[in-house]
């Protein structure tokens, strides 16, 4: 098989090379790569920012075809969970809710401690492979983060609401505003761009594109800005997806504080998702419409030209490796 290798003591040490086709063991499917999603972690981990240890199969947005195995049709396409619960267990993978682990001893494929999906060929555990019903299932992973952000927002919203606000029209915003627009809400996004896709995508979406900062009060903030993410701390319901860069801003701390006593403020982050959040991920997907999906995955890059994939281009949205 096929595999596309990262170093991660090494930046920029990304190869694509000829590993052993892997042997599915009990209970596993042995599936046919079809493609991965890139994300900023996925750039991270090549440039050496992110990631500890030696070399692994880089690749955690999957999408493939099962050639067979337990539980799923040969042919069928599945997506592959990311993290596995850690060997102890902690108190919150001993309830399946590994995607919440709290001593930090898990595993993820493609990006800690196991290869990823970005191969030619690769094994799953069939109860980490979730059904999916076409192409557009290579976005099952990001959607499942959202997914799980929407699932703690109504755990945690102390009053019922009708309007939610995006910050951020990358890929994790854009699925985080289809959700909202499919619950009924009315969605409202902000970005900086004024051309390109991005207004256009939340457009046909039916929610509101903004280029400055509405004053609403329940938050997904998606881009990890701390900037952003310091304008929005005080507000109701606050849900953090996105992982800062390391720039330091001066706060008022205080300030914050004091918003988010006085409101009765909630500010919780999220990421990650278990084998639930891809099973109501898939079904967020196949009530989408699939032209808006396609467009959302703004360009498409063959296998042997690998490195375009992971470079960062203006009008991108969501690239997608195909294998």
């Amino acid at each position: 098989m096929r595999a596309l290798m990262v170093d991660l003591a090494r930046a920029g040490a990304l190869s694509l090379e000829e590993l052993p086709d892997p042997v599915p063991g009990p209970g596993e499917l042995l599936v046919a790569g079809v493609a991965v999603g890139i994300c900023g972690t996925d750039r991270e981990m090549v440039r050496g920012e992110f990631g500890v240890g030696g070399r692994l199969v880089i690749g955690h947005e999957s999408l493939g075809r099962v050639i067979s195995g337990p539980g799923f049709e040969p042919g069928s396409l599945v997506a592959g969970v990311v993290r596995r619960p850690d060997p102890v267990p902690c108190v919150a993978c001993a309830r399946g809710e590994f995607d919440m682990c709290r001593n930090g001893q898990y595993t993820e494929r493609g990006i800690t401690g196991l290869d990823g999906y970005a191969a030619t060929l690769w094994t799953v555990p069939a109860e980490y492979a979730v059904a999916v019903s076409s192409s557009a299932g290579v976005l099952v992973e990001p959607t499942s983060v959202v997914v799980k952000a929407w699932e703690r927002l109504d755990q945690l919203a102390l009053y019922p609401f009708e309007s939610v606000l995006v910050t951020g029209a990358g890929p994790i915003g854009l699925l985080a505003a289809l959700i909202g627009v499919q619950r009924g809400l009315d969605v409202h996004v902000f970005d900086v761009a004024s051309d390109g896709p991005k207004p256009a995508l939340v457009s046909s979406l039916g929610a509101t594109y903004h280029r400055s900062l509405p004053d609403i009060p329940v938050v997904i903030e998606a881009t990890g800005a701390p900037s952003l993410v310091a304008s929005v701390l005080g507000r109701d319901l606050v849900c953090l997806t996105g992982v800062p860069s390391t720039e330091v801003l001066p706060a008022d701390i205080g300030q914050i504080n004091r918003d988010l006593v006085l409101r009765n403020g909630i500010v919780f982050g999220t990421v990650n998702s278990n084998p639930r959040h891809y099973r109501e991920a898939s079904a967020v997907l196949d009530r989408a419409d699939l032209d808006w999906l396609s467009a959302l995955i703004t360009r498409r890059v063959p296998l042997e030209s690998f490195a375009e994939a992971f470079e960062t281009r203006p009008g991108d949205v969501k690239v997608v490796l195909e294998l």
